[in-house]
């Protein structure tokens, strides 16, 4: 039996993934987690296989949880669920210790394969992306402006782009405003856009947040 934890903040999307799972025969749910908190929760109290890990949750995310989750528990095999496209965020996941990466949208149809195949100790991947990690590939290479930035950086750009101000940020990551205003001069530097409005519509363009609403 495949031993998994659910990490996402989307009561939704938890149900949707244990209705794909519940009929499966070999993959049970041990677990959920709802932040970065609750993950690293997860990961000292259970005995699990397979953390399936949404890349955008309050708190700690992303490449660093993924990092510290690995660092706790090596063996743990971690498969990110990103509602970002593979080409943006795989290879940085990858590189930080995740085993795989799929974007939400194709989560119905691969979901299953992904996780029995990374429990076996394989890998869940494109071709295009496991080109890009044969050959040392980095995510900001040949890539666009945000993938030069750092995961700092990352946090902080996703979060001005999602509406949070900097003094919102500030509180959410623990930082200074001088640090945060810092990390958004060299964000918009980065990304080439001049002010608020041009680096909301770069975020959306690029699908790195959720919104309805076009700039």
């Amino acid at each position: 039996m495949i031993r998994v934890v659910l990490a996402d903040d989307h009561t939704i999307v938890r149900t949707g993934l244990k209705e794909i799972l519940a009929d499966t025969g070999d993959i049970e749910v041990v677990g959920e987690a709802t932040n970065g908190h609750e993950v690293m929760a997860r990961v000292r109290e259970l005995p699990f296989d397979v953390l399936v890990l949404d890349m955008s949750m309050p708190g700690r995310s992303g490449i660093e949880l993924i990092r510290q989750v690995k660092g706790e528990k090596s063996g743990v095999r971690i498969l990110v669920l990103s509602m970002h496209s593979e080409e943006q965020y795989a290879v940085r996941a990858l590189k930080a210790g995740a085993s795989g990466y799929l974007t939400k949208e194709s989560a119905a149809d691969q979901l299953v394969a992904a996780i029995r195949r990374i429990a076996g100790g394989g890998a869940y991947v494109t071709p295009e992306t496991a080109q890009r990690l044969a050959l040392g590939l980095d995510a900001a290479a040949e890539g666009p402006p945000h993938a030069s930035l750092s995961e700092r950086e990352m946090q902080v750009f996703q979060l001005i782009a999602g509406g949070k101000s900097v003094t919102d940020v500030a509180d959410l990551l623990a930082l200074s405003v001088k640090t945060v205003s810092t990390h958004k001069t060299r964000i918009m530097q980065k990304l080439n856009v001049t002010n608020q409005t041009e680096l909301i519509r770069y975020a959306m363009r690029h699908k790195l947040i959720d919104s309805d609403d076009p700039v």
